[in-house]
């Protein structure tokens, strides 16, 4: 079960560019999908009409990104969260991850296009596991092979780009 309430931290630069991606999908794409299930009804019978049928399916996907990106875009946090070595979504982690150290974003998926470095989401196995612990905690987390994995949080600093 995912906590509904809870915000979606982006940077500028990925709220700009989901907010561009979410008018172009009402907007242009729209309009383009409406024009050709428009044509290809005027076709004739649709029970044997593929390009109306691809239409239309192309439609519900359209339909259903915008419905996703509405809803992450209603409740969004954009900036930096403080730098206080508490892990919360916004913070580049360093952490020991079954004996290897590693350096990943807790943060949205949207934000995955924007840089380099690994993201977790807050809602993931391991991001559950450390969000809201602070550095020099340990904690552990069962993996999806019912493994037991141990997490020793070593730094957490807001994520800059």
């Amino acid at each position: 079960m995912t906590d509904t309430t809870a915000a979606t931290w982006l940077t500028q630069e990925a709220y700009d560019r989901l907010s561009a991606e979410l008018e172009d999908l009402k907007g242009p794409r729209r309009e383009e999908i409406t024009q050709r299930i428009s044509a290809a009804r005027d076709e004739g019978d649709l029970k044997e009409n593929g390009g109306y049928h691809a239409a239309r399916e192309e439609q519900g996907k359209n339909e259903a990104r915008i419905r996703e990106l509405e809803a992450k875009l209603r409740n969004v946090q954009i900036g930096t969260p403080p730098d206080d070595g508490v892990v919360e979504p916004g913070m580049v982690v360093t952490a020991v991850v079954a004996g290897d150290e590693e350096q990943f974003l807790l943060g949205s998926r949207e934000m995955a296009g924007t840089t380099e470095i690994q993201v977790f989401s807050p809602t993931s196995p391991l991001g559950a596991s450390i969000n809201g612990k602070s550095v020099g905690d340990t904690v552990s987390y069962e993996a999806p092979n019912g493994r037991e994995i141990e997490v020793k949080i070593l730094d957490a600093k807001p994520f800059t780009g």
